[in-house]
């Protein structure tokens, strides 16, 4: 029985590798908002002509006939604003984002990340571009230069906010402003937009463009790489719940309107959303796919997103940085759902505290996933010793199973004799004491633990990049030595060889290949998740030696109780019964000869 408790653990831990390799996560579709031709959209009709999201509009017309600009500057110029968290670069051309860069976090080349994508399709933006139903309008103001209140190359928002404001007008009367405001310990940005053609008022839409910029999530790391980091996904929170939508599965679902309390873009550890916005709004997603500069033969995937408000926004949030629980928590609770635990997410979070509070002490991430394992194998203790025992007494009882099903072997399982096997065996555990279940339901009830700290590592980004010590420099990424995997490979095959065993030679043949197939698993998986099962393995290894100390040897059942003889169902009365019968009468040999 514990046998297949075992095979069950690890084929479930299969299927969820499965699961997350090909399936992960599930799109929930909802049914796009849809615009019958010549209707005018929910949200206006200045976004229904808008060009296609991610691309800046061609010019339908020369420079030439372009009005004059009356407010503007005279050449293109950047600003670096400095905060606690984000060094970040704009543009007066568009007043734009250009660069987002993560103080906190590194890249793959060990610098710190942008989040901004680099090295763009030509006609492709970057964040806050603005869009409205004219092609023309939509490339001159995203290509105009706007006169900042800034005069200076940098500005410190370290200690305090600061507030970019952008400005553009030109004779014909087409005029634009943008405010940015930067807190200190933030990745909140809070925006600010207006256009007007002359006295006319337009909403404009936002343009992200696409995202997100975190190269070390897609980089390489084996064919089984996706299993540990799904790629960039659309999202947005309605209804009381998160969904999420592959690139590509954006076919049929790239336009999404209603009243939604936060969407964007996400990857496996960064996020770019709107936070609680004004009404209802319309988001309008499209799949690019680009190639890599250092690489011209891998495809980089992005989604590129643009957000139409019911009004012009006004001071609205976006949130641009990691997926790190205690941040987003302290934005809203709900939030926090960015980060996909799945259906561990009861488990996951608790266990993530617990992880964070450890280390507050250790101060290492590594070590702090061995003493957490430890604990938690502490705290199972008891429900593994109560499981060992009672696999232990299953197994004393082995022979005297056998000699039990070998006198009902000739039975067919439809046969009434044969339901006399399982009285018999039911009796057997009764005299003996042993429940056959105490064997397995202690060992069920530490898999939901198992699974949760299995999904917590696959998916904090607090072990992105944790350097652990030694070879093993970032605790997000697989050993590159592959020596961990190793480890946990031949822990794994220990384990199985010292835990008693009931099962069968088939059943035993596929549990040996069971540790073979989790080492190539986990080859690819993240250093800090093969750390964490190869401690939990050797615990176990010793929890069973220590079982076994305690409560001694097996048993050796001989004697009586191995009995094998085959019950043979009476047709008629024996030899023997026939000559007693005969005494009783009287009858002797002697009356019978002289009779």
């Amino acid at each position: 029985m514990e046998r297949r408790v075992l095979l069950a653990i690890s084929l479930s831990f299969l299927v969820l590798f499965l699961y997350q390799t090909f399936i992960l996560p599930p799109p929930v579709p909802v049914a796009p908002a849809s615009t019958a031709a010549g209707e005018t959209p929910a949200l206006g009709a200045e976004g229904a002509a808008a060009t296609p999201v991610g691309t800046s509009p061609a010019p339908q017309a020369p420079a030439e006939s372009q009005a004059e600009p009356l407010v503007a500057d005279a050449q293109e110029r950047e600003i670096v604003i400095d905060t606690a968290l984000v060094r970040l670069t704009m543009t007066n051309r568009g007043g734009r984002i250009t660069s987002w860069i993560l103080k906190e976090y590194l890249g793959e080349d060990g610098q710190p990340l942008d989040l901004v994508p680099s090295a763009l399709p030509e006609g492709r933006t970057t964040p806050f571009a603005l869009v409205t139903g004219d092609g023309v309008e939509t490339r001159r103001l995203n290509e105009s230069l706007y006169r900042m209140n800034v005069e200076g190359p940098a500005v410190d928002a370290t200690t305090a906010p600061a507030t970019i404001e952008f400005e553009f007008q030109a004779a014909d009367g087409l005029r634009a402003t943008k405010r940015f405001v930067f807190a200190p310990d933030s990745y909140i940005i809070r925006f600010s937009a207006g256009v007007w053609r002359g006295t006319e008022a337009v909403n404009p839409s936002v343009q992200w463009g696409p995202g997100l910029g975190d190269e070390l999530s897609r980089a390489g790391g084996g064919f089984l790489a996706g299993a540990y980091s799904y790629p960039v996904q659309a999202i947005y929170y309605t209804d009381g719940d998160i969904e999420r939508i592959n690139a590509k599965d954006l076919a049929g679902q790239g336009v999404q309107e209603g009243a939604f309390r936060y969407g964007g873009v996400t990857d496996h550890y960064f996020v770019s959303s709107i936070l609680d916005p004004p009404g209802p709004v319309r988001f309008d997603y499209a799949p690019l796919s680009s190639p890599d500069p250092k690489d011209p033969l891998v495809e980089r995937q992005f989604i590129d997103y643009t957000v139409r408000f019911s009004a012009p926004p006004q001071d609205v949030q976006f949130y641009f940085g990691p997926k790190q629980f205690d941040v987003l928590r302290a934005i809203d609770p709900e939030f926090t759902r960015v980060i996909w635990f799945g259906i561990f997410a009861p488990l996951a979070v608790p266990l993530l505290g617990a992880l964070t509070w450890v280390h507050g002490f250790v101060g290492n991430w590594g070590w702090s996933i061995i003493v957490l394992t430890i604990l938690i194998n502490v705290a199972m203790f008891p429900l593994r010793h109560k499981s060992v025992v009672s696999m232990r007494k299953m197994q004393d009882l082995q022979p005297q199973m056998k000699a039990i099903q070998a006198r009902y072997a000739q039975y067919k399982v439809t046969d009434p004799e044969r339901q006399k096997m399982n009285t018999e065996v039911m009796a057997l555990y009764k005299e003996k004491g042993v429940n056959p279940a105490s064997g397995c339901l202690p060992m069920l009830l530490t898999m939901p633990v198992l699974f949760a700290f299995y999904s917590l590592l696959s998916q904090s980004i607090e072990i992105r990049g944790a350097d652990f010590g030694g070879w093993i420099d970032d605790l997000s990424r697989h050993d590159p030595l592959y020596i961990t995997p190793l480890l946990m490979g031949a822990s794994m095959f220990w384990q199985m060889r010292i835990t008693p065993s009931t099962a069968d030679p088939t059943q035993q043949k596929v549990m040996q290949f069971m540790p073979v197939m989790f080492t190539f698993m986990f080859l690819w998986a993240p250093s800090g998740l093969v750390i964490y099962w190869f401690v939990s393995n050797l615990w176990a290894i010793g929890q069973q030696y220590f079982t076994n100390w305690l409560i001694g040897p097996m048993k050796v059942v001989s004697g009586p109780e191995l009995h094998t003889e085959k019950p043979v169902r009476p047709a008629r009365a024996p030899k023997s019964e026939k000559k007693m019968k005969s005494v009783g009468s009287g009858k002797t040999d002697e009356a019978k000869s002289s009779k």
